[in-house]
């Protein structure tokens, strides 16, 4: 599932390490996104990138079912993508943390995990020094599912978003 110069199996578990902006973490993101199947479930602090917004709208119509939740900060900025994803059907929510929702976590057919501090935005891309850790490991996938319906039970679907 995962290939390149950074991955690794420790005990069988295939991971893989990526660098920004040296390893083009934002393609890296989009090109394990499009292996989706089943679904994609993904908790954000900041998301702004129009390629990874498509390619979650480019499994969507393929019959992945697609699911997220925003901090809600970053998800009213100009640049969000959470309307348009909203828009376009999807479930997408506001996390219900009184105080800063910090998660980077895609979960893939619930058994790829991709984590780390890499927010979903141009600053990450180009400029900022971040990490991504891909993680195929079903038991793990397991435990972020846990923390993302905990937390979608607590978010809202945002208001007043004008879907015309």
């Amino acid at each position: 599932v995962i290939n390149s110069a950074n991955f690794f199996a420790p005990d069988g578990t295939q991971v893989e390490i990526v660098f920004s902006p040296e390893d083009g973490v934002n393609t890296n993101l989009v090109d394990v996104l499009s292996l989706a199947q089943e679904s994609v479930y993904f908790m954000t602090f900041s998301f702004t990138l129009d390629e990874v917004g498509e390619a979650l709208l480019a499994r969507s119509n393929d019959g992945v079912i697609v699911e997220g939740i925003f901090e809600v900060r970053g998800s009213e900025t100009a640049f969000s993508e959470m309307p348009r994803l909203l828009c376009a059907g999807l479930d997408m929510r506001q996390d219900g943390n009184p105080n800063t929702f910090h998660h980077k976590v895609f979960i893939i057919d619930e058994t790829i995990v991709m984590t780390g501090s890499f927010n979903i935005s141009a600053n990450a891309t180009e400029s900022n020094d971040e990490n991504q850790i891909i993680i195929a490991d079903p038991r793990l996938a397991q435990q972020y599912i846990a923390e993302f319906q905990r937390r979608q039970a607590e978010a809202r679907i945002p208001d007043g978003i004008d879907c015309d």
